[in-house]
């Protein structure tokens, strides 16, 4: 496989700040991946396998080996009247594979419509959006040791999901090279339309019979209109988590700020609204330099051309200050940070 070095990495991560890896690679199958690891290039350098790159900011140049999983396929593995397991390799582009489970009417997967990023960093993240989760369809991810090479199945439970979180996010971060993740659909979709705007988009749209497809239609219209196409403006989405406070700790914001957005949780905890936050400290809209907080969205960091990734995450440090010392609220970034 050809092997780069101090390649640029500016087009395989959507923030598209200017930084190089000591080395660069690409894979396209497991067996690729498992002679790379028999090279003196990768057992001596610190690696980075990549995927879409959408949920990451380097604030420098990688010194070491970037791998880029490009892991393709798309395959029923089995089925039965109700249900449909779908194994999608880590390499395929998520929302084409969302697109492709709508096109079959395999229901579970329609809210999480227009997520960039790369199957592989579904289960990762446990993304969500809409009410839905990947945890609610995930089935099985496979994966190979990073060190061993050895293969292994994690089920949905060994996966450890929680909010934006899983045990490849923590206790195996670097640990396992995902290769392929199995989805548990259904071939009788039960609909999420209460979360959001979903329904009153749907309205919008004269949808009267709600349908895997008008679903997708509707959150993509709703994405759209929200957040930034990261091909336009640098972006990896929301960057911040939406923080959980007690009981105690959201009556007093509520009593202080009448109209906080927050959520009760099925614990008594709640969540508060991150975009809310930071929008209530004045970030909304507001650029320095090239690195801003996007108009719409709070939530979303962007590189509005020459950015470096410094000076973005400089940019989150005001943001989480600020919001610490107005509401006395931890933020957290869900963004990786390289």
């Amino acid at each position: 496989m050809l092997m780069l070095t101090n390649y640029s990495l500016k087009k395989y991560h959507t923030f598209g700040t200017d930084v190089y890896a000591s080395y660069f690679t690409e894979i396209n199958s497991v067996n690729d991946f498992k002679a790379l690891q028999k090279e003196a290039i990768y057992t001596s350098h610190t690696s980075l396998i990549l995927g879409g790159g959408s949920n990451l900011l380097f604030t420098k140049n990688f010194n070491g080996l970037v791998i880029k999983n490009n892991l393709k396929g798309i395959d029923i593995v089995k089925q039965d009247a109700d249900f449909v397991y779908v194994k999608a390799a880590a390499g395929e582009n998520w929302h084409q594979f969302v697109l492709w489970c709508v096109n079959h009417n395999y229901g579970g997967i329609e809210n999480l419509s227009l997520i960039p990023g790369c199957v592989g960093a579904s289960p990762m993240q446990n993304i969500g959006a809409y009410g839905v989760e990947i945890k609610d369809v995930c089935h099985e991810v496979n994966t190979i040791d990073v060190n061993s090479g050895e293969e292994k199945k994690f089920s949905n439970v060994a996966c450890k999901f929680g909010y934006r979180e899983s045990v490849f996010k923590h206790v195996y971060k670097n640990k396992y090279l995902i290769t392929s993740v199995i989805f548990k659909l259904n071939k009788k979709p039960v609909f999420n339309t209460s979360y959001g705007a979903i329904e009153q988009e749907l309205k919008n749209m004269g949808i009267t019979q709600a349908s895997v497809k008008a679903i997708s239609d509707a959150v993509i219209n709703i994405r759209s209109s929200k957040l930034p196409d990261p091909a336009k403006i640098g972006n990896a989405g929301s960057f911040f988590k939406n923080p959980e406070v007690s009981k105690q700790k959201h009556d007093e914001l509520k009593q202080q700020h009448p109209n906080l957005v927050a959520y009760v949780l099925d614990n008594g905890n709640y969540k508060l609204a991150a975009g809310w936050l930071i929008e209530q400290c004045d970030f909304k809209g507001k650029r320095f330099g090239d690195a801003g907080v996007h108009v719409n969205q709070a939530l979303v960091l962007v590189n509005y051309g020459t950015a470096n990734g410094s000076e973005i995450y400089n940019l989150s440090q005001q943001i989480l200050d600020a919001v610490q010392k107005t509401f006395g609220v931890t933020l957290e970034r869900e963004v990786n940070i390289y």
